[in-house]
């Protein structure tokens, strides 16, 4: 009685504070066409917010193993929260976008650390037989904060500041680093491995520059001499890395963990899932705030349905994957992922906020099937001494490719938005009869309908038509980026045929 006492409290501790990580991420994401008003920032910038945080959290989560074996659970998830708890002080302060974007930095390098904690445990406490159902529960708790998240974060951006948004946080981690100081044991061996300097800076370099890569393409172009030299010396930095982890005996990040098929391939799903996922987190809410001009609490009420689906299903995909294994959900999760996204690339200025949340509501029950399933799958191929390593190499793969895949996305937006404008530009000139008069005829009735100058209603004719060629523009431009995630989401489908029931390795 006793035991499972204290493994359902440390479950308890780790739990709330994943929770606290992930409901300050889905906070801001429907704040982020906010925030670009307030720091007069473009979408390309503003979505370093998210970006930054995700690479960071992927950055750290290869030391993770290392710091498991080297410090415990105990010591690690507490300073990660302190860390976590420190940036969101930093960012509840924030006069600019520069400190905003410091203060997720920190708040990421302890989020980073917390979800392979929890990862580690729960693959350290729970059999492979039990996984798919505890990693359901697990889910439920994971879920509740995206549920909760966007919708509460309109409402406070609505009636209340941004600031609030963070000062919400720092509470629940203060409370959850007393429960962990109390109740929070360690659950792992340490071992104290060697710490490998060069293959953090490796890793550092080569995933920082490919996503500043990604994310100067929508200022910049892809034909920019930054842009490719960004991506290349990126791509030579992560060789670099990938080589000396190989080479080692006891790796930062264990690379071989790729010898097994399954783990392979679920690595794969699941990184096509979060570029899908996170991307199309962060282009709604700006078409729904900036183009269509719903309210903040609008936006979120859209997002609610889906997340509370995704909270529900948790559970049930855990216990039909203990029965049946991951492809089949991987197969019919990511066809409806597929299809519900290519729906999003087909809005207009009039696509009504009910068909909207009917689709958002579809593809999240499409997610729902993936979200845990796949990644378990996964990793319980592996045998136990590559559990943390495994758990590691996963989750930085998906939040490398969650980062990439916002930073494309947004990118994409951007670049086609630009032009889309330019078209409008070039079909809209004194050279065109058409286009002419119906300028002219706009600015009489302006005019008249004003009681100002014939002249005056003329340029606010023309005022009137450029504002319509940017909201047309850019609203091709998220369709655009959403086509980009539909083929990602294909991709997925096609990683998922190659699933197939894990046999749990003991040795």
């Amino acid at each position: 009685m006793d035991q499972k006492m204290s493994v359902g409290r440390i479950l308890s501790v780790l739990l709330l504070g994943a929770f606290i990580s992930i409901l300050n991420q889905t906070l801001l994401n429907v704040a982020i066409p906010h925030l670009m008003n307030d720091f007069n920032v473009s979408a390309t910038t503003v979505q370093w917010l998210s970006t930054g945080y995700m690479l960071t959290n992927g950055i750290l989560i290869p030391i993770t193993a290392f710091l498991i074996e080297s410090f415990g659970t105990r010591a690690l998830f507490i300073s990660a929260m302190g860390l976590f708890t420190a940036g969101s002080v930093v960012c509840a302060a924030s006069t600019g976008f520069a400190p905003m974007l410091v203060g997720r930095v920190i708040q990421a390098s302890g989020a980073g650390i917390i979800m392979p904690v929890v990862m580690n445990v729960f693959l350290t406490v729970f059999p492979p037989e039990k996984r798919g159902a505890a990693m359901g529960t697990m889910g439920i708790a994971m879920m509740f904060a995206p549920a909760v998240g966007p919708t509460l974060s309109g409402w406070i951006v609505e009636h209340y500041s941004w600031r609030l948004l963070f000062l919400l946080v720092i509470p629940l981690a203060v409370i959850d680093i007393l429960f962990a100081v109390r109740w929070l044991k360690n659950v792992s061996k340490l071992t104290k491995p060697h710490f490998d300097l060069m293959g953090t800076i490796f890793s550092t370099l080569g995933f920082g520059l490919l996503l500043y890569g990604f994310s100067s393409a929508g200022d910049k172009g892809w034909s920019s001499n930054t842009v490719i030299l960004s991506l290349a010396v990126g791509v030579v930095f992560i060789v670099f890395f990938v080589v000396r982890e190989l080479s080692m005996l006891e790796p930062m990040l264990e690379f071989r963990v790729f010898k097994y098929d399954i783990f392979t391939v679920s690595t794969l799903v699941g990184a096509t899932v979060n570029m899908t996922m996170f991307g199309g987190m962060l282009l709604l809410p700006i078409y729904l705030q900036n183009i269509r001009g719903f309210t903040p609490l609008q936006s979120g009420l859209l997002l609610l349905p889906g997340a509370l689906l995704m909270g529900v299903m948790s559970p049930i995909s855990g216990a039909v994957f203990d029965r049946i294994g991951a492809r089949p959900l991987a197969i019919i999760g990511l066809i409806i992922t597929a299809v519900t996204t290519w729906e999003f690339s087909l809005l207009t200025d009039a696509t009504t906020y009910g068909h909207i949340m009917v689709i958002y509501t579809i593809r999240s029950f499409g997610l729902s099937l993936l979200m845990m399933s796949v990644q378990t799958e996964g990793l319980n191929q592996l045998p136990p001494h590559l559990g943390s390593h495994g758990t590691a190499m996963s989750n930085t793969v998906r939040q490398i490719a969650g980062s990439i895949g916002t930073a494309w996305l947004i990118t994409v937006m951007s670049s086609r938005t630009t032009i889309h404008l330019a078209d409008y530009a070039n079909v809209a000139t004194t050279a065109n009869a058409s286009v002419t008069e119906g300028v002219a005829q706009l600015g009489q009735t302006l005019a008249q309908t004003a009681g100002v100058s014939p002249e005056t209603g003329s340029a606010l004719a023309l005022q009137q038509v450029y504002r319509s060629a940017v909201t047309e523009s850019t609203i091709h431009g998220i369709n655009d980026a959403f086509i980009i995630a539909t083929g990602i989401a294909l991709a997925g489908l096609v990683f998922s045929l190659f699933l197939r029931r894990s046999t749990p390795r003991r040795r």
